[in-house]
């Protein structure tokens, strides 16, 4: 650092005719640019510029000298020019982690993405595990529910609705229920967390003295996609996010049941590790799902505080 100092300090100099104007421009004092240049020669064994009360000369040394040093600096400047608009362009392979239902949300909005960051490179892995984002390298994720990691910095994305469903033909060979005591009897299409291996508990808010049904459980899975395969089948009532039952419900191909007595709000969150430093690909790729995926409240990616969400 000190050697390319005295480059600046050199060049300067020499292109201004004063240790006075190259300070001005490097702003440094007059003497700090004197001291740098003399360093300079004494490392390199000779005299580049001929000192006088009235002027300074370039030697035929510090001639050639100068000219390799311009070009040296310049070539500098592009490097710096260069690494700067990398930093401000997002691009590079963004690895991105989420529940495999999510991608009913998530491949609508993909193409204007890249179309909009064409050199950012998307490696989306679909699982419903618990991934660890540091220490396999991910850079988001999409994910609900609440585990604590103090690592991870998030930003909130849409809510969702947990929705009771079964197929027009199960109902009619089994009846509709129309409050949760009608549940008794009927069969269960069910999901099972794949980490924990518990089964999800059907949101129901029971009226008072009313004890919880017992649906007969035919089926349980660990992946939402196969429970809606299964419901749609007819096998039994299944419940699952809003989003996931959308298209079937426009269709006639599954009816909601007890919307009434569901209390089930969830919400998606994105997660990044808080002890990286935000990337252009990272921040473009939060700020463009927060805007697709109908982000209520967002926290700003300059100030992101920390959350205890993960899953």
């Amino acid at each position: 650092m000190d050697r390319l100092s005295g480059l600046a300090a050199f060049v300067r100099t020499a292109d201004l005719g004063s240790f006075v104007a190259a300070g001005r421009v490097l702003r440094l004092s007059p003497s700090a640019v004197g001291k740098a240049v003399t360093k300079l020669e004494e490392q390199l064994g000779v005299r580049l510029l001929q000192r006088s009360t009235r002027s300074l000369r370039l030697t035929e040394e510090g001639r050639l000298f100068h000219d390799r040093c311009r070009r040296v600096l310049d070539d500098l400047d592009d490097a710096q020019a260069m690494l700067a608009e990398a930093i401000e362009t997002p691009r590079g392979r963004l690895r991105v982690s989420a529940p495999v239902v999510s991608y009913h949300l998530f491949l609508p909005v993909l193409p204007e993405f890249a179309e909009r960051y064409p050199e950012v490179e998307l490696d989306l892995d679909f699982n419903d595990r618990i991934v660890d984002l540091i220490d396999e390298g991910v850079d988001v994720a999409l994910r609900s529910g609440d585990l604590p990691d103090s690592r991870l910095m998030t930003r909130s994305l849409r809510p969702f609705q947990q929705l009771l469903c079964a197929a027009p033909a199960y109902l009619e060979r089994h009846g509709t229920p129309t409050c949760p005591r009608d549940l008794d009897g009927h069969h269960s299409v069910r999901f099972r967390f794949p980490n924990s291996g518990k089964l999800y508990d059907w949101p129901l808010v029971l009226p008072a003295g009313e004890v919880e049904p017992r649906p007969r459980i035919v089926l349980t899975c660990n992946n939402m996609e196969a429970l809606r395969g299964a419901t749609l089948a007819g096998l039994g009532i299944g419940c699952m996010p809003d989003f996931l039952v959308r298209g079937p419900i426009a269709r006639g191909e599954l009816v909601t049941l007890l919307d009434r007595y569901l209390d089930a709000p969830g919400q998606f969150r994105l997660l990044w590790p808080s002890n990286r430093q935000l990337s252009p690909k990272v921040r473009v790729f939060v700020d463009f799902l927060s805007e697709r995926l109908f982000a209520d409240r967002c926290e700003t990616l300059a100030r992101p505080q920390p959350n205890a969400a993960a899953l």
